[in-house]
């Protein structure tokens, strides 16, 4: 099962599977999947209990196991912290945090017995650091990460491994795809500008998805998966800082990249 399979990264990791000789079941709200005969779209609402059960029964129906689960499904919201409304900090946790919880825990009884499974949870680097004027999806993919971990240590013992897949910034339309902050204030619209345009740019320069959906089978086929694997162009190098640069330097670097202290 893969979720968010209609675009982006969760289309591109659905078609690879296909293509390596997995039945792909594919959900999204609009039902539609890549990946030819040998796959199958789901209309799924990951934020829907009654959606999720429905899903996960229809795989079980078809294919009488679930060995991969992918939860690709989330959206960014632009803004700063404070411009954002109390429903939407608890709508997109809904859907990055709470939606994959959901989801997993439905899936977690077949793959317990069948005493085999994998789900791959697709956090970021922004699980890893936290940049300005992303706070709220910041902090789904952090609570995702201390999440995944805790539950792989809890599930390993039924041959369930769950794996973290945090990708650098990555050629998708997330960022078009994405919501403005519901309560803008004038007194970041500068910030808040730049930051923006500094996204474009990167991402417009950034790897497609396949990139991701190419160590998303690797974290798949592998006998002892890693519990992370950092995805793109230095990605491995900027987890790496992370934890071994003062966090008053990396944090002064962060601002330097988004251009939050640029005036001009």
């Amino acid at each position: 099962m893969v979720t968010g399979a209609s675009s982006g990264i969760g289309e591109a990791i659905g078609r690879q599977l296909a293509e390596a000789g997995y039945y792909v079941f594919g959900g999204s709200r609009r039902g539609t999947v890549a990946g030819g005969r040998s796959a199958e779209g789901l209309i799924l609402d990951v934020t829907d209990d009654a959606s999720v059960k429905a899903g996960v029964d229809k795989v079980l129906q078809r294919s009488g196991r679930i060995d991969v689960l992918v939860n690709a499904a989330g959206f960014g919201v632009a803004g700063a912290n404070e411009e954002s409304s109390m429903a939407q900090a608890h709508a997109i946790f809904e859907t990055n945090f709470f939606g994959i919880l959901r989801l997993t825990n439905a899936v977690l009884p077949a793959m317990r017995a069948q005493g085999f499974g994998r789900v791959v949870n697709i956090s970021s680097l922004l699980g890893l650091f936290p940049a300005p004027f992303n706070g709220l999806y910041c902090a789904t993919k952090h609570a995702l990460e201390a999440y995944s971990e805790s539950l792989d240590q809890e599930v390993s013992g039924f041959g369930v491994r769950v794996v973290l897949i945090e990708p650098g910034f990555v050629k998708t339309a997330i960022a078009e795809a994405g919501q403005a902050a519901d309560s803008p204030l004038s007194v970041y619209d500068g910030p808040r500008a730049r930051v923006q345009q500094a996204v474009i740019e990167m991402v417009s320069a950034a790897p497609g998805p396949e990139i991701v959906a190419k160590v998303v089978l690797d974290a798949i086929a592998a006998k002892a998966p890693h519990t992370r694997y950092a995805v793109g162009g230095g990605a491995k190098l900027v987890a790496a800082l992370r934890r071994f640069i003062p966090r008053r330097i990396f944090a002064a670097r962060l601002r330097k990249l988004f251009g939050v202290d640029d005036k001009s």
